[in-house]
């Protein structure tokens, strides 16, 4: 079992089932990779769904360090059907809305990775707050 894995809070409900909780900055990104490569197998996700949660765990927390603020928070978690991460960051803020319903062009300097992550994802939301936005995915389990 991870090393940095937890049991869930049992006073927060927000956290509950939640088994990875850690702030991150850019250098942090190849180590939160590999944590979520080895959450989601532990987890149970299948084999073929396990490189695109990576894929959209990276994409979010990226986003988070280049347009949030340079930081962020991870949380993962496994609830009764799927593999969840939550990414939380003090940027500008923004909404779903600036997903391109279509692949953008390689010119374009806005959307390819979210288009990305709405597209291997079961559950996408993006909440909006008065500082930064709170980004949560989720792939169901098998």
């Amino acid at each position: 079992m991870l090393e940095e894995l937890r049991e869930p809070s049992a006073g927060d409900p927000a956290a509950e089932g939640c088994w990875l909780e850690r702030d991150f900055a850019e250098g942090d990104l190849p180590r939160l990779r590999v944590l979520t490569e080895e959450f989601a197998m532990w987890a149970g996700l299948a084999a073929a769904h396990r490189g695109e949660f990576v894929l959209a765990v990276n994409e979010v927390a990226s986003n988070a360090i280049v347009h949030g603020g340079g930081r962020g928070r991870l949380m993962l978690r496994r609830t009764d059907g799927e593999v969840q991460c939550r990414v939380t960051d003090r940027g500008p803020g923004f909404d779903a809305a600036v997903i391109p319903e279509l692949l953008p062009g390689l010119d374009s300097r806005c959307g390819r990775g979210l288009w990305l992550v709405r597209l291997v994802t079961d559950h996408l939301t993006i909440v909006p707050g008065p500082v930064g936005t709170v980004v949560t995915l989720a792939i169901r389990l098998p």
